[in-house]
């Protein structure tokens, strides 16, 4: 990376934490904070007590590979019957909290109805789940929305993430890497093998981009892994522009495979 994109990216990053922080202060002065979920009013913003105890965490033993945590410890290193099956482009993925009910109220908001306030809480709580992930990286890339439905959202909630992570740690943060090069149709409603058709060769390194992404061990960015077939496709794009690992984090991840709520 030149040193005037460097620079360029350090000024992107401190605009943008000021401008956030003067439009959380703003609203605060007009309305008190909210339970993320249930929407309380707190007297900081976060989770009141009883959503904290909702949430579904997910914590060891994991499948090594996939992050699914085992019902049992089989011992350490013991990867998933999915993960043998059907091994995936990434090294590893880890998520915060099973996607369940609690959990899809809660992304549904961040997502679809203006909740970028929830970002660096959300953020935070990844970090602490993907600490061994974010030791070993050099770059953060979020998965990336199409033109289309980023004009239409006005946000990407994975760049959200991806952007908090990268402004505590100091890590890289290339949120133009990867392109999504074709629209693909919204995954709800899809089984997992219509979902990995939809998303097969729908993303991209950008072809500006290769020297950036070459030789580096990379973090993607989600909010949710449900059949994992867009992390592995966007995995999959990364690792043909040179890369040397990708590792994948989100914050909810779906752990039962019959069970596709979104």
């Amino acid at each position: 990376m030149s040193a005037r994109k460097a620079t360029f990216d350090r000024l992107t990053l401190a605009a943008q934490d000021f401008l956030s922080a003067t439009w959380r202060k703003s609203v605060d002065l007009i309305l008190p904070p909210q339970c993320l979920s249930c929407r309380t009013p707190l007297a900081v913003q976060g989770f009141c007590a009883p959503c904290w105890r909702e949430l579904g965490f997910i914590e060891a033993p994991l499948c090594d590979w996939l992050g699914i945590p085992f019902d049992y410890d089989p011992g350490e290193g013991i990867l998933s019957a999915a993960a043998i099956a059907d091994p995936p482009s990434y090294s590893k993925a880890r998520a915060v909290v099973r996607y369940d009910d609690r959990a899809r109220k809660l992304v549904h908001w961040f997502k679809y109805k203006d909740g970028l306030e929830a970002a660096p809480i959300l953020a935070r709580l990844m970090k602490r789940s993907g600490r061994e992930l974010i030791d070993q990286c050099d770059m953060i890339i979020p998965v990336p929305l199409y033109r289309s439905r980023l004009w239409v959202r006005r946000y990407n909630q994975a760049a959200a993430l991806a952007l908090v992570i990268a402004k505590d740690t100091g890590l890289e943060y290339e949120p133009q890497l990867l392109d999504r090069v074709r629209k693909t149709k919204t995954q709800v409603g899809l089984s997992a093998a219509q979902r990995r058709r939809n998303v097969s060769g729908a993303f991209a390194v950008n072809e500006n981009c290769f020297e950036r992404v070459s030789g580096k061990r990379v973090l993607l960015v989600d909010d949710v892994i449900t059949t994992g077939a867009t992390i592995e496709a966007c995995s999959r794009a990364i690792l043909s522009g040179g890369a040397e690992n990708v590792d994948v984090l989100a914050f909810a991840r779906v752990v039962d495979p019959l069970q596709l709520p979104i």
